[in-house]
């Protein structure tokens, strides 16, 4: 299978330095235009990973993501958002980087080239069969995320990967490959651009579909979402008024008796039968 890195192509403009800002922002805007229309070609490869997830979870097991770099970074904001959304457990989807946390916020070189620490991380959760890992990498080479994917597959763990290039490494080793093909960057390489967004889009659909699959979604609602601040209780207080029909005080007292919307709902209910 031939490989060809589009991520690392030569941009289809040149002289930025030569622009004004007017033009870099249209044209910067043009490109990111094309995303979704990338994504939208990778659904059926979205759809049976997500499958493979809400059926390994059903059976106990949890979601974890791996990654150097932006792609790191991209799959821990993905999982930290989940369990004030949809109100499960932090240890339910669990996001993994090349270089530990300290890598979040700088670089920490040459830690997306091992062949052996990704593996390594992830035993540090006690990683089994149970279990579904998404490697995540724009160009589909990195070593961290490639020998951690197939010491899964050694192990008879579920892989899936996110990759921005066809028939990449990462796409070869993974058992249920997405390839999201947005093409070369505005600038040359920056796979935080295109390549990032498209992986920031795909991780919403993942977490977003598996955790309404799992029933964490009433109508269109987070109404296991955890009541973190007042933006959220507000949010939650109109939930159950429109609901169950009550007032915004009332509705607040349930949310103070049951801290969590579908509780308080459904506790209402049952009173009242």
């Amino acid at each position: 299978m031939s490989f060809t890195k589009t991520t690392e192509q030569e941009s289809n403009h040149n002289h930025l330095e030569k622009m004004d800002v007017s033009e870099l922002l249209t044209r910067i805007n043009n490109e990111d235009k094309t995303v979704a229309d990338a994504v939208a070609l990778a659904l059926p490869q979205i759809e049976t990973l997500v499958l493979q997830i809400v059926k390994k979870i059903e059976e106990g097991g949890r979601l974890f993501y791996i990654g150097a770099g932006t792609s790191g970074r991209l799959g821990i904001v993905d999982a930290s958002e989940c369990p004030p959304t949809f109100g499960v457990p932090h240890d339910l989807v669990i996001g993994i980087i090349a270089g530990g946390d300290y890598a979040i916020r700088k670089a920490v070189e040459f830690s997306e080239d091992s062949k052996t620490q990704g593996w390594k991380d992830l035993q540090e959760y006690n990683i089994s069969s149970n279990d579904v890992v998404i490697g995540i990498a724009a160009s589909g080479t990195t070593p961290y995320v490639i020998s951690a994917l197939s010491a899964c597959n050694e192990n008879n763990i579920t892989t899936g990967c996110i990759s921005c290039n066809k028939n990449s490494p990462l796409s070869n080793v993974s058992k249920f490959p997405i390839d999201v093909v947005v093409g070369p960057e505005f600038i040359t390489g920056s796979s935080r651009m295109k390549a990032g967004t498209a992986q920031k889009l795909v991780l919403n659909m993942i977490t977003t579909s598996t955790m309404i699959q799992l029933g964490h979604v009433k109508g269109n609602k987070m109404v296991d979402m955890q009541l973190s601040n007042n933006k959220l209780l507000d949010r939650g207080a109109k939930m159950i008024m429109k609901e169950i029909n009550i007032t915004k005080d009332e509705a607040l007292k349930l949310l103070n008796k049951y801290k969590n919307v579908r509780a308080a709902i459904n506790n209402f209910n049952n009173e009242r039968t």
